[in-house]
Protein backbone atom coordinates (compact mmCIF):
# COMPACT_ATOMS: atom_id res chain seq x y z
CA UNK A 1 0.00 0.00 0.00
CA UNK A 2 2.82 2.46 0.76
CA UNK A 3 4.62 2.17 -2.26
CA UNK A 4 1.46 2.58 -4.68
CA UNK A 5 0.94 5.73 -2.36
CA UNK A 6 4.80 6.63 -2.83
CA UNK A 7 4.09 6.23 -6.71
CA UNK A 8 1.09 8.00 -6.98
CA UNK A 9 2.25 10.86 -4.87
CA UNK A 10 5.28 11.12 -6.96
CA UNK A 11 3.14 11.72 -9.81
CA UNK A 12 1.51 14.50 -8.39
CA UNK A 13 5.08 16.09 -7.41
CA UNK A 14 6.11 15.50 -11.47
CA UNK A 15 3.51 17.12 -12.40
CA UNK A 16 4.21 20.51 -10.26
CA UNK A 17 7.78 20.32 -11.12
CA UNK A 18 7.09 20.01 -15.10
CA UNK A 19 4.59 22.66 -14.91
CA UNK A 20 7.06 25.37 -12.93
CA UNK A 21 9.74 23.69 -15.54
CA UNK A 22 8.05 24.96 -18.20
CA UNK A 23 7.45 28.25 -16.95
CA UNK A 24 11.12 28.82 -16.68
CA UNK A 25 12.48 31.33 -14.77
CA UNK A 26 14.79 31.52 -11.40
CA UNK A 27 12.50 29.92 -9.33
CA UNK A 28 12.63 26.78 -12.25
CA UNK A 29 16.52 26.59 -11.63
CA UNK A 30 16.20 26.51 -8.07
CA UNK A 31 13.71 23.73 -8.34
CA UNK A 32 15.57 22.04 -10.69
CA UNK A 33 18.91 22.39 -8.27
CA UNK A 34 16.85 21.28 -5.20
CA UNK A 35 15.23 18.46 -7.02
CA UNK A 36 18.87 16.77 -7.87
CA UNK A 37 20.32 17.47 -4.55
CA UNK A 38 17.10 16.16 -3.04
CA UNK A 39 17.16 13.10 -4.92
CA UNK A 40 20.90 12.37 -4.34
CA UNK A 41 20.44 12.64 -0.66
CA UNK A 42 17.36 10.45 -0.21
CA UNK A 43 19.75 7.78 -2.04
CA UNK A 44 21.97 8.28 0.24
CA UNK A 45 20.03 8.02 2.87
CA UNK A 46 18.66 4.87 1.71
CA UNK A 47 21.20 2.94 1.09
CA UNK A 48 22.62 3.59 4.43
CA UNK A 49 19.43 2.30 6.10
CA UNK A 50 19.28 -0.58 3.94
CA UNK A 51 22.99 -1.16 4.82
CA UNK A 52 22.61 -0.71 8.93
CA UNK A 53 19.79 -3.57 8.10
CA UNK A 54 16.48 -1.38 7.90
CA UNK A 55 13.34 -2.55 5.86
CA UNK A 56 12.54 -1.60 2.11
CA UNK A 57 9.21 -0.38 4.27
CA UNK A 58 11.22 1.68 6.23
CA UNK A 59 12.95 3.22 2.76
CA UNK A 60 9.27 3.62 1.65
CA UNK A 61 8.32 5.57 4.43
CA UNK A 62 11.30 7.30 4.40
CA UNK A 63 10.87 8.63 0.60
CA UNK A 64 7.31 9.21 1.38
CA UNK A 65 7.88 11.35 3.78
CA UNK A 66 10.30 13.50 1.38
CA UNK A 67 7.95 13.60 -1.67
CA UNK A 68 4.62 14.33 0.85
CA UNK A 69 6.63 17.35 1.83
CA UNK A 70 7.42 18.20 -1.58
CA UNK A 71 3.35 18.22 -2.58
CA UNK A 72 2.88 20.67 0.60
CA UNK A 73 5.71 22.98 -0.59
CA UNK A 74 4.85 22.73 -4.26
CA UNK A 75 1.11 23.44 -3.84
CA UNK A 76 1.93 26.71 -2.02
CA UNK A 77 3.12 28.32 -5.17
Amino acid sequence: MDATLLAMESQQVIGMRLAMFSLGGSAAQAEAQRMVTEKIMAANEAALLIATGGSTSRVVAGYRRKVRANVRRLSKR
